[in-house]
């Protein structure tokens, strides 16, 4: 596949024997209004499975953080899909940080879904898998049927930011050759060395990560901002007219989006039931309870359906 001008893409050999991620790569370059830009995507399971995980990461991670959940959802025969969005993974990078916005990113998003054509979608999200993920039943509610929500929220532009984002926000800015591994050891002090070096792997030197500096600057910080209208016209489709099953997990050790950031989301989703709460975990809920929540998100699903 043509590299596109402007655009960097991270060679194989970096993700050669990642621990825990040996799912075969796919790829596409023929997504709507993306036609050249290649994207990367795990997809496990049989492609005629009556159900579909679709699992979507946020800043600065990629698809690896769902190794622990993606063998628990394939497990029940479902086909478990987890893209890696521009500038992020196996994606393509484009190295302008113009190139990302809210838009652009949930459009590729929706055109992924068109171009695989899913239904009976469970949708898993965190961080900015949830912040751009949550915006997209509203446009194909027929398609999706089951939420499985962790630490993220809705960008509608209409509540001040607290002080923990205002602080991250500040330190990329501060940082713009940061470490992804270096920001997931904070609060996840359990990986190894190779899992470091698998977070860092998409990202060989700062050329390649115009997408996770610029990401941050993308959360919607009045009603007026790109992603802000699309989030809020989300919200009230959440209360009013989501008929699906919700599960919520929540770190409660999360400083940028907090439990009552949360808390307040479970509001908004309607019917959504207590969440399952873990006192000593941050925001990268994947690495921390992957396996936990995945195994207790489908004995909720199995047991209310």
């Amino acid at each position: 596949m043509k590299l596109l001008p402007d655009t960097l893409r991270t060679p194989d050999e970096r993700f050669a024997g990642l621990p825990d991620y040996t799912f075969k790569p796919n790829y596409t370059n023929t997504l709507a209004g993306f036609e050249g830009l290649r994207m990367h995507y795990v997809d496990i399971g049989p492609h005629d499975a009556d159900t579909v995980f679709l699992c979507l990461h946020g800043q600065p991670t990629w698809s690896y953080l769902y190794r622990k959940m993606v063998p628990v959802f394939a497990g029940e025969g479902a086909r478990v899909l987890a893209p890696d969005l521009f500038g992020f993974g196996r994606s393509d990078k484009p190295t302008k940080e113009e190139f990302y916005t809210f838009t652009r990113h949930r459009d590729a998003l929706l055109a992924f879904i068109n171009h695989l054509d899913l239904k009976n979608v469970t949708l898993v999200c965190q961080d900015w898998g949830g912040l751009l993920g949550l915006t997209l039943p509203h446009a194909q509610p027929e398609r999706f049927k089951r939420l499985v929500v962790m630490n993220t929220a809705l960008g509608t532009g209409t509540m001040p930011m607290g002080a923990g984002f205002l602080a991250w926000l500040a330190w990329v800015r501060a940082n713009p050759d940061f470490s992804p591994a270096a920001v997931l050891s904070r609060t996840a002090t359990h990986l190894s060395a190779a899992e470091k070096a698998a977070y860092d792997a998409p990202f060989p030197d700062v050329q390649y990560k115009a997408g996770i500096r610029r990401f941050p600057n993308l959360v919607p910080q009045s009603p007026e901002a790109d992603g802000a209208v699309d989030s809020q016209t989300a919200a009230k489709w959440w209360s009013t007219d989501w008929q699906g099953k919700s599960f919520m997990a929540i770190g409660m050790q999360d400083t940028v989006i907090t439990p009552a950031v949360m808390h307040s989301l479970r509001t908004v989703i309607k019917g959504c039931p207590e969440p399952l709460q873990f006192a000593q975990a941050g925001h990268f809920l994947q690495e921390h309870h992957g396996e936990e929540i995945a195994q207790k998100a489908m004995a909720y699903f199995n047991s209310s359906s």
